[in-house]
């Protein structure tokens, strides 16, 4: 009996029969997909070898499924909003047609049967999908919602029903100098400085950590990023462009006539008598200025780090590598992944009068008293190497270096840490081992690795299960496939997802938490440090110690009802 085919081989197998790839083509990208781990369509995708419309066909016919053009079908206004823009732009997926009690659905996945569950539990319908390419369904749904952008007044209006009739207002930085004409100026226009206030207040009523403001040829897009995942509100007009850049220029002390260079600066605005620190990019496109403000909430960061939720191992090893007189203690993980978060965390554990502590941050995030802050300024070569050499010689106890980027810092870092300092910062890796291999790659030396670091820790942010519409849940047996997990780990164990309310926007999800993989660097690891042994028999020597991996840690959290298998498999593949 002839092996099944995997869903890219019968892609492939498509591709070729219509033409629209050769078998050389199909081989290479299935090596290239074995090597690097790529989804085949992805990969297809990327090297342009076919468009995604003609993808999407060949796809189609593969799943039994009729490809829809959406580009050349008009879908009405009380069809498309028959399903949540949040839900839509999750599930990449977008309602075409309705008759009588049947509803057409475009998607992205056809295979994803947890979305068309979601769909029919929200719309009380029958579905009936289609197949459509992911930017084609994202066009048409950034299209409708530019349709509904409206009037100002009528934006505005709206806004200030949901949110109420609170206001902000920007505090002044006691060492900033209040530019009066540009206030003046500012104030002129009120309905703009009511729109910026409104983006503002709704991003932190929702929670959100970044706002994007996209400029666009027809229209404006506004996005915020809720737990780790952007999603689409309803945009400002596009002739308020200039004039809302403006105002959030003015906000935080930028220059409003340049217009050609991305600029950075930050603001401080009070909402409900709470203080929360914005930093603000701007950044120049052909169709205008993209603005970018990062929300800073002082009340994320931890008191101490048993607040973090940590594991009781992990904790372990957290709190005697933090409290240890010296030696270097690294957090790695992507953007985004919490690692500044989790190292002020610790920070603010150590915060005594009898320390020094100096930090050198690109930007500084939150402001901690008792703590000595340096922000880097590369234009006027302030780097994170040079602001080092000169905290060396402040007398420290504890120094926090933002992130180690080039060989230069790692130099002095490891320096710092094998002559008595505590020094903790963060890297971009994958792993807590991947860190050591980073520094090796850096040109450090191994016996200066093995003496200097004494934790390396990766971490991720597992989103949580909105605990107002928890419900268990029955997996299919491919997502125990998918996570290379045996089924009978959950044997006796309630797994839980969320279904999707009005308190959540229907995403089944509410707030995140930090899941950290921890590798004490024990004698054994010194060794194969010394030795250059790779990343994979570092972790294989640590998990044997006792090491807690990030897919481990990831599957308790499921274990527990807090967190789903789709995080664990989004979160940990590869791992």
């Amino acid at each position: 009996m002839p092996p099944v085919k995997s869903f890219g081989e019968r892609i492939a197998d498509a591709l070729v029969e219509d033409g629209l790839l050769t078998t050389k083509q199909v081989e290479e990208l299935l090596e290239q997909q074995k090597r690097e781990g790529t989804r085949f369509i992805k990969l297809v995708v990327e090297k342009s070898h076919v468009s995604e419309q003609d993808l999407t066909v060949s796809m189609g016919r593969v799943l039994n499924v009729p490809p829809i053009n959406l580009s050349r079908f008009s879908i009405a206004s009380e069809v498309a909003d028959l399903l949540p823009r949040e839900i839509a732009q999750n599930h990449k997926v977008i309602p075409v047609s309705r008759l009588e009690n049947k509803l057409f659905l475009a998607m992205a996945d056809p295979l994803n049967v947890l979305a068309v569950d979601d769909v029919k539990r929200i719309t009380k319908l029958e579905v009936s999908t289609m197949i459509a390419s992911e930017k084609a369904i994202t066009d048409k749904l950034n299209n409708h919602d530019a349709t509904k952008g409206g009037r100002m007044e009528d934006i505005i209006l709206d806004a200030q029903k949901r949110n109420g009739e609170e206001e902000i207002e920007t505090v002044k930085e006691t060492t900033e100098e209040v530019n009066i004409d540009q206030l003046a100026a500012a104030g002129e226009e009120v309905p703009v400085i009511k729109l910026a206030n409104i983006i503002i207040v709704q991003a932190i009523k929702d929670r959100a950590s970044d706002i994007h403001i996209e400029p666009f040829e027809k229209g404006l897009r506004l996005r915020y990023r809720i737990d780790g995942v952007l999603a689409d509100a309803t945009p400002p007009p596009k002739q308020m462009q200039l004039a809302l850049a403006s105002r959030f220029k003015i906000m935080s002390s930028l220059d409003i006539a340049e217009r050609r260079l991305p600029q950075d600066g930050r603001m401080r605005v009070r909402v409900g008598g709470k203080d929360f620190d914005l930093r603000v990019s701007v950044m120049p496109t052909v169709h205008g200025e993209k603005i970018v403000l990062r929300v800073l909430d002082k009340s994320n960061l931890s008191a101490s780090l048993d607040k973090l939720g940590l594991d009781p191992d992990t904790f372990r090893q957290f709190k005697i590598a933090v409290d240890a007189p010296h030696g270097l203690i690294l957090v790695t993980g992507p953007t985004g992944s919490g690692k500044t978060t989790t190292l002020y965390s610790a920070l603010n554990e150590l915060n005594n009068p009898i320390f020094n502590i100096v930090t050198v941050e690109d930007p500084v995030e939150f402001q901690i008293p008792g703590i000595n802050q340096v922000p880097v300024k590369k234009e006027i070569g302030l780097t994170f190497a040079n602001a080092l050499r000169s905290i060396l010689r402040q007398d420290p106890d504890i120094i926090m270096i933002g992130e180690i980027r080039d060989t230069e810092t790692a130099e002095i870092a490891i320096e710092a840490a094998l002559t008595g300092h505590q020094v903790l910062s963060t890297m971009h890796c994958n792993d807590a081992a991947g860190a050591i291999a980073r520094l090796d790659d850096m040109g450090i030396a191994p016996f200066l690795i093995s003496s200097s670091v004494i934790l390396s820790c990766a971490q991720r942010l597992m989103r949580r299960i909105c605990p107002h519409c928890k419900e268990p849940v029955t997996y299919a047996q491919k997502m125990h496939e998918d996570l290379n997990i045996d089924a009978g780990l959950f044997d006796g164990v309630t797994l839980y997802r969320g279904r999707g309310c009005d308190r959540c926007k229907n995403s089944g999800y509410a707030g995140r938490m930090a899941i950290i993989e921890a590798m004490t660097i024990s004698d054994e690891i010194r060794k194969l440090i010394i030795s250059r042994s790779n990343s994979r028999e570092l972790s294989k020597i640590a998990i044997s110690q006792g090491m807690r991996t990030l897919r481990m840690a990831a599957l308790d959290r499921a274990r527990d009802g807090i967190s789903t298998l789709e995080q664990v498999l989004l979160l940990t593949s590869g791992h």
